[in-house]
């Protein structure tokens, strides 16, 4: 999840090994001074099992540990939690790694391989709707002796280690969270370069350097960091300009964004193509008003994606016609080359063909406060139903809702940004169109899975392009997702404020502890 940028990923290794050193990004100087970092993100859940979102996992980047992560701008997963890490076969079926020693929990306690055994255990057993079982689909069971952990998987996967190093690989401590529930509660128990002090939802998450640290960030944190959540892009804005916040990011409003001025000198401004995308997804289910193929069709044939970068969001974003983003292994433009340019027509004539009646009424769902969702789904609206073949309804919910209302199935389609969980296309994929996706569409493709499974199975990924392609050709065909657009990404801080170019690179890794006071 969240990106900076984005490289093609060709020869791209998955094989993390002993050797690889810690990297440096901060002073070795302990600095009390509080470095405070407004975001418009919202955490879903405390607890690794129940969250697999932008705003949870980019806490759970600082205070939790993962057996694995990624150095600033790597594409390789590298030890963190663990010492090292490998394949044991050719086939990619069996994944093991090996902790380091002296990890210690805020108990006191020692982490063993059990922690982790239990840590990836407790996802599959819980199987949390808004969690991040669906990331883990590939698992078939885990073993721990001592310091040892070996992964069985149920097919080989190359993008393995990759998942080992996101929010969903979270070691947490066996004694401190239940096996079958979510823990509750505002404490966190974990082994990262910061601990929470203090959290108050949707307000703000204190962190404090962790003395006990060791891991792959050299000299672990070195001073603490006040973490502050809005509700909206304009109440982030505000507490910008009057200098609440030191560190803006994920969002300013569009057209704040696009009036951002590099040369000024009292701030610093870091934008970067990314890879974050936003597609409309569809609730495919029998009996759902957009179970029909050709009625899905027939909206992709209605939705001006250039009109929509350009008045909601000030072009701050392009326009997207792929699942997987501009810039990454098998970006294909399908949507394109399926539905060039809005004919309401060819719409209409698809609607004929279904024998739906007219207009097509269903209930549009976005988050409340999420960047410019409420003027996008106003857009939206206001396109589909210019056609005269649709009536929508739109219902704005808080994001926690939000997610429960989509995973539930309540919603007919609902609008949410996707960004990269680790540095490859299959994470455009499976989460989003594989059968028993995290978005839950109800889509189930054979051609899909079959693709899906196969792209996995090259250690090389650019070997994979031509399965990456064919997923989305599928897709384009089936339409259960309908992509949007492809966001660029900000950062801005303060004069005083270095190391924002390093906050975030589109490696799912959210380096608090690369911010510096200059």
């Amino acid at each position: 999840m969240r990106s900076v940028r984005m490289r093609i990923l060709v020869g791209l290794l998955v094989l993390a090994v002993a050797g690889v050193g810690a990297w440096q990004l901060v002073p070795s100087k302990k600095d009390s001074t509080v470095t405070t970092v407004g975001t418009t993100d919202a955490v879903t859940s405390l607890d690794p099992a129940g969250a697999y979102d932008a705003g949870s996992w980019a806490l759970f980047s600082n205070v939790f540990q993962s057996l694995l992560t990624f150095a600033p701008g790597g594409t390789a997963p590298v030890p963190d939690a663990a010492r090292a890490c490998a394949f044991a076969d050719g086939d990619l079926t069996t994944y093991r790694c090996e902790l380091r020693s002296g990890l210690t929990f805020p108990s006191g306690r020692m982490m063993t391989g059990e922690d982790v055994k239990y840590s990836f255990d407790r996802i599959m057993r819980i199987k949390s709707p808004v969690g991040p079982a669906p990331l883990l689909d590939t698992l078939r069971s885990v073993d721990a002796h001592g310091l040892s952990v070996t992964f069985h998987l149920s097919s080989p996967d190359a993008t393995f280690p990759f998942k080992v190093a996101t929010g969903a690989g979270s070691i947490v401590d066996h004694t401190a969270y239940p096996a079958g529930r979510l823990r509750t509660g505002s404490g966190v128990d974990g082994t990262g370069p910061y601990t929470l002090t203090s959290y108050t939802k949707d307000v703000k998450a204190v962190l404090a350097p962790n003395s006990r640290y060791q891991g792959a960030v050299k000299g672990g944190a070195n001073r603490p960091v006040e973490l502050r959540y809005y509700a909206t892009p304009g109440a982030l804005d505000t507490a910008w300009k009057d200098k609440r916040v030191e560190v803006a990011t994920r969002q300013l409003p569009p057209d704040v964004l696009a009036g951002l001025n590099p040369s000024d000198p009292a701030q610093r401004v870091f934008e970067a193509d990314g890879s974050e995308t936003r597609n409309l997804y569809f609730n495919t289910r029998a009996g759902k008003p957009l179970h029909d193929p050709k009625v899905r069709q027939a909206m992709a044939w209605l939705i001006d994606r250039e009109r929509l970068a350009a008045t909601v969001y000030d072009g701050t974003v392009d326009p997207l016609y792929s699942l997987i983003p501009a810039g990454l292994t098998g970006h294909t433009a399908s949507f394109f080359d399926d539905y060039p340019e809005p004919d309401p027509k060819k719409a209409r004539k698809l609607l004929t063909q279904a024998g739906v009646t007219l207009p097509v009424r269903f209930t549009y769902g976005y988050a409340k406060g999420r960047g410019a969702g409420e003027q996008e789904a106003a857009e939206i609206k206001r396109e589909l139903e210019a056609s005269g073949l649709f009536q929508v309804t739109l219902k704005g919910y808080e994001w926690t809702d939000f997610q429960k209302r989509w995973a539930s199935g309540e919603l007919d389609a609902y609008a949410v940004g996707w960004v990269a969980d680790f540095p490859d296309p299959d994470t455009f994929q499976a989460a989003l169109v594989g059968t028993g996706s995290a978005m839950n569409t109800g889509y189930s493709s054979k051609t899909v899975d079959r693709l899906i499974k196969d792209s996995r199975s090259y250690a090389d990924r650019g070997e994979a392009d031509r399965d990456f392609q064919s997923v989305q050709q599928t897709v384009a065909q089936d339409v259960p997702v309908l992509p949007l657009w492809q966001g660029k990404e900000y950062v801005v801080t303060t004069e005083d404020i270095g190391g924002g170019q390093y906050l975030s690179d589109g490696t799912g890794v959210f380096r608090l502890w690369s911010l510096t006071r200059l």
